[in-house]
């Protein structure tokens, strides 16, 4: 933001005010030998008047700090930018609460559907244990199925077997009918 007007005559005197003071004295002859050029003093008019004293030290003379007065409208543009500054602080302060709520609202859902999944794996777990059960009463009678199936392939083997011994004997009293 730039300045204009008195804000910019206020800040060119304060910017040189540290330079002015960093000046040496001159202690020749007991009086400051700092003197102000035509340009310097044209260029800060607002510059405060510096009071003489009188020091012990052999008539050294010091110089004190200006000191401007307050502007009235700086007090109120401070008040403005507390006042908008609070706004924005409550309005931070209100996005992160409900930032917290947001998250609290999911970590309940979150929880009721882990709680939900887990009624679901609780009956899956009993009805595979009751299937389980089942399977297990039922495994005398597939062991006997299994028998009766080997069985029936013992006993199919042995009519394959008849068979291929039957169409021999026929082959042979053909043969011998033949004769």
């Amino acid at each position: 933001m730039a300045a204009t007007g008195d804000d910019a005559t206020a800040m060119d005197s304060i910017s040189r005010v540290p330079a002015a003071h960093s000046a040496a004295p001159n202690l020749t002859a007991g009086a400051v030998g700092h003197t102000e050029g035509p340009e310097d003093a044209a260029d800060s008019p607002a510059s405060a008047p510096r009071k003489p004293h009188t020091n012990s030290d052999g008539g050294v003379e010091t110089a004190e700090e200006a000191v401007e007065p307050a502007e009235p409208d700086i007090n109120e543009l401070c008040t403005d930018m507390f006042e908008k500054m609070a706004i924005f602080l409550q309005g931070e302060l209100t996005a992160t609460c409900e930032d917290y709520r947001l998250l609290e609202n999911m970590n309940k859902l979150t929880s009721l559907k882990y709680m939900e999944m887990k009624d679901i794996s609780i009956n899956i777990s009993r009805n595979l244990q009751d299937l389980n059960n089942k399977y297990a009463s039922l495994q005398p009678y597939l062991d006997q199925i299994n028998q009766i199936e080997e069985q029936v392939s013992a006993l199919e083997q042995a009519a394959y077997k008849l068979d291929a011994y039957s169409k021999k004997l026929e082959a042979r009293f053909k043969k011998l009918e033949k004769r």
